[in-house]
């Protein structure tokens, strides 16, 4: 019998789906070296502390664990996560002024749900992080890229687009920025929320990277900078404890947004897996999390060094940031050169990277390309770099 073809949502229309998950289907190749994802390495993944605090936890708990919760959170775990922000990264807030969620990437989409209607212009960097941009694309968000350089965003770039477009919002990653590395220096935060005020428009600051830092001397979040709570704080424990658990939070001193978020999440999910909060909660109450960082960052500052020095492979004209922290390097080819039409011939070789347009909301920009190393070894990170050269000079 014939069928009729389903109608779609249009929402769905020109959005292709994440081109790194696209390249996963390829990590499984024998000898395959990925500088494509954003992985934190296996090895800052503490799988036997984990498993003692679950059973832990499970023991203390129980039923309370397996049973519904609460969408505003496990107990204890908005009193840890606000006590984290504000010994570890210096942002003064309460429990009652956040909102625990299924990693930030469901943070984004709880704002997305609360703040935008189809059409509604939203401002991104250029380059951005592609997971965002899809996401405001399901939402029917009209994007607007604004140009960045070594130092973040360019004010003059900012005012200009947010005086002819009006936006909602602002997503930026301001510290260690995906997909670039780059970190938007103190006076351009200051300019950034100057202009917020001045435009009306809501600031996404997405910073999942912060404590991995490697050199030079923290900047404050644009969150503890805004005295008018126009800053929307995305926060994850996913590069700190695992990205398994899915937990994050997002954090507003806008008490009518706040409870717009929570009506949002309650219809995506009802509230986020208790165990995983749990177990945070029971890592945090422990004091484990600031010695565990400190213990990772060594290897990643080694792994960050190593793919520094394979870019004096890569051909003349060739450029690339220099981060001070994160996960993330930027290369730049010469011009003429195509990262699109280098990926087939880099995965021959059993190499992937992620092409940079993706991460233009208008395309383009085709001799870019994203490196993650860590989750690589250094051994891996020196042979990547090796085979990713000699691709180019086919």
């Amino acid at each position: 019998m014939e069928q009729a073809e389903l109608r779609y949502a249009k929402r769905f229309d020109g959005v292709t789906g994440s081109a790194i998950r696209d390249i996963f289907k390829y990590m499984s190749l024998p000898g395959m070296i990925s500088f494509a994802g954003g992985n934190p390495s296996d090895s800052a993944l503490e799988d036997e502390l984990i498993s003692e605090i679950a059973h832990t936890v499970l023991r203390k708990h129980g039923k309370k664990l397996l049973q519904y919760g609460a969408t505003e959170g496990w107990p204890g775990f908005r009193e840890q996560t606000a006590y984290f922000l504000r010994t570890q990264l210096g942002i003064e807030v309460g429990e009652n002024e956040l909102l625990p969620t299924t990693g930030s990437t469901q943070a984004i989409d709880l704002l997305l749900k609360a703040m935008i209607d189809d059409g509604d212009v939203v401002l991104v960097e250029g380059p951005s992080f592609l997971g965002t941009l899809q996401a405001l694309k399901l939402y029917g968000a009209k994007l607007v890229p604004v140009g960045m350089d070594d130092q973040g965003l360019i004010p003059d770039a900012l005012e200009y687009a947010a005086r002819k477009h009006r936006p909602k919002i602002l997503y930026t990653v301001p510290t260690f920025q995906n997909p670039t590395g780059v970190t938007m220096s103190l006076e351009r935060r200051e300019a950034v929320l100057r202009l917020a005020g001045k435009y009306s428009f809501l600031i996404a600051e997405d910073d999942p990277y912060r404590q991995l830092r490697y050199s030079g001397e923290p900047l404050p979040p644009l969150f503890s900078l805004d005295d008018c709570a126009r800053v929307v704080y995305l926060t994850s424990f996913s590069k700190l404890i695992s990205p398994g658990l899915r937990v994050g939070a997002a954090v507003t001193r806008n008490q009518t947004l706040l409870r717009k978020l929570t009506v949002g999440k309650q219809s995506t999910d009802v509230h986020s897996a208790s165990l995983s909060m749990a177990i945070c909660t029971e890592y945090m109450e422990r004091g484990l999390l600031p010695g565990h960082v400190e213990a990772i960052i060594p290897r990643y500052r080694a792994q960050l060094e190593r793919i520094l020095s394979g870019f004096q492979r890569f051909p003349a004209g060739s450029g690339h940031t220099r981060p001070d922290g994160g996960l993330f390097v930027w290369a730049t080819l010469p011009e003429g050169m195509s990262a699109l039409e280098l990926l087939p011939r880099a995965l021959e070789k059993r190499v992937a990277f992620v092409p940079g347009t993706y991460f233009y909301a208008d395309g383009g920009h085709l001799n870019t390309l994203r490196l993650n190393f860590s989750n690589s070894e250094v051994d891996q990170i020196d042979e990547g770099m090796r085979r990713l050269a000699e691709c180019m000079a086919i």
